[in-house]
């Protein structure tokens, strides 16, 4: 995997002027990753593109209830691309489609030390949508300035706002699906909302229709681990200034309602993220985004580490490695990102809001 450093790609305006300037710039970019979901649902579900597509349908009809602005975002995405309106909310929902299989990997933190609240985590998935990672600036007319950073054509994934609040995401792999918000347009809605109220309240008021967790975080020193699906989420507190999260439930709200099938690296990496969190820093002094990258750059227990690499022990289609890191600064709004495995650059991106 050739790493490359991405630039921040800005839009502004409406909704269509953002969907369409987001779709013009990486057109390439979302036609390739059309390409790879289609061989992911085959290699995952048995299905091709085009019975994606009917699946999507249904999934347009809760965001219609419960964010139908955004379909306009995505509509304006699909015509800047080139592509139809129905491949965008495919795309969109790639997560509720393959939740059966595919449940990626990822290993997910938030610290509050030293006065400073962080956010911070690998994302892990198929080497394929590496260079399919863009970071997106987003001015919008009814929401504050955001930063997300995801996969191209989608609306969002990991990132903070204006207003301090920050969002990470942990994929679960379960058979669980009902009424709800997709997982990636409850993404953006959180990173729309004002305050750590109106964030939460996209888990417990609109519902997530599929699991998932999503590590919340303010600026104020507030953060909530919500492991997320079409009931009330599970609720994870902070201890000591800590919530650690990787691929498998562990709030009894959660794991009362839900059954979820992690696959066997998911639970020492938990492990190693608690041990460093909990040895690695200083007491009392302040940290910044070199040390918290070493955590994610961490390689003990190697294949499953927390920095993932290429695993020949596994099926050539579940091979996950880690594709990006980003630390977030939520105090500062600052978020810098690492592209490619953490361990292997220092090169970043750094986007201030």
């Amino acid at each position: 995997m050739l790493q490359q450093l991405i630039t921040v790609t800005e839009l502004s305006g409406s909704r269509r002027e953002i969907g369409l300037a987001h779709g013009r710039t990486h057109a390439l970019l979302i036609q390739r990753s059309l390409e790879v979901y289609d061989r992911l649902f085959h290699d995952f579900v048995g299905i091709r593109w085009v019975r994606a597509r009917a699946e999507a349908k249904r999934f347009g009809r809760m965001i219609e209830r419960g964010f139908p602005e955004i379909l306009e975002e995505m509509d304006a995405i699909a015509e800047g691309a080139g592509v139809e309106p129905i491949d965008i909310l495919t795309l969109n929902c790639r997560s509720e489609i393959s939740l059966t299989r595919a449940s990626g990997g990822c290993s997910a933190f938030s610290l509050a030390h030293a006065g400073t609240q962080w956010l911070a985590q690998n994302w892990d998935w198929r080497t394929d949508q590496l260079h399919n990672v863009v970071a997106l600036r987003i001015q919008g007319r009814d929401a504050a300035p955001l930063v997300s950073v995801g996969e191209a054509g989608m609306v969002a994934k990991i990132g903070l706002n204006a207003h301090g609040i920050g969002v990470c995401l942990n994929a679960i792999r379960s058979q669980t699906c009902g009424e709800g918000l997709p997982i990636h347009v409850a993404l953006r809605k959180i990173l729309e909302s004002p305050d750590m109220e109106s964030a939460l309240a996209v888990a417990s008021r609109d519902r997530v229709c599929s699991p998932a967790h999503f590590l919340v975080a303010s600026a104020s020193g507030e953060a909530v681990g919500l492991e997320v699906h079409p009931g009330e989420p599970g609720r994870l507190g902070a201890e000591g200034g800590v919530v650690t999260h990787t691929n498998h439930l562990y709030a009894p709200d959660a794991t009362a309602q839900v059954e979820d099938f992690p696959r066997p690296d998911s639970r020492p990496r938990l492990a190693r993220l608690d041990d460093l969190l909990g040895q690695a820093l200083p007491a009392k002094g302040p940290v910044d985004e070199r040390t918290l990258f070493e955590i994610l750059a961490d390689h003990h227990g190697e294949p499953l580490s927390i920095c993932r690499h290429f695993n020949p022990a596994q099926p050539p289609e579940e091979r996950m490695e880690t594709l990006f890191g980003v630390v977030m600064n939520l105090t500062e709004r600052r978020l810098t990102l690492r592209h490619g495995k953490p361990c292997e650059t220092e090169e970043a991106l750094e986007v201030s809001l």
